[in-house]
């Protein structure tokens, strides 16, 4: 058996301001959207990031850290255009003790991210 991830899902409030904030702030590609399910979906390399819409009731589905990892080749460029482009960073880039280099941001929802540089060279 091979099991692969295809997608995960970031649950937002606004679907609309939030395929903006991807598109336009991320730098994220829009593959399709469809307004009348309330659901997005990006291509983000191997996988694809899909935005779902969530109504009042299920409102506790964001503003959350959701543990999603994007990654660059070069941290502190993407991490400098970002901050022109109006993303909010809550981490700036930091190197981690384990070795890592990564910072993290929030949509427009308090969705909050990694932005990490997977290819950091460190002692074992």
């Amino acid at each position: 058996m091979n099991i692969t991830i295809q997608y995960v899902n970031i649950y937002v409030t606004n679907l609309l301001q939030s395929i903006e904030f991807y598109r336009d702030k991320l730098g994220l590609s829009l593959q399709f959207s469809d307004d009348e399910h309330g659901y997005a979906s990006f291509d983000a390399g191997p996988i694809r990031v899909g935005l779902a819409e969530v109504g009042l009731s299920q409102r506790d589905l964001t503003g959350r850290h959701t543990g999603v990892g994007f990654c660059t080749a070069d941290l502190e460029q993407t991490y400098a255009e970002c901050v022109r482009r109006g993303v909010k960073f809550s981490m700036q880039p930091e190197r981690q003790p384990w070795g890592g280099f990564m910072a993290t941001f929030e949509d427009p929802d308090g969705n909050v991210s990694y932005l990490d540089q997977p290819d950091v060279v460190h002692d074992p």
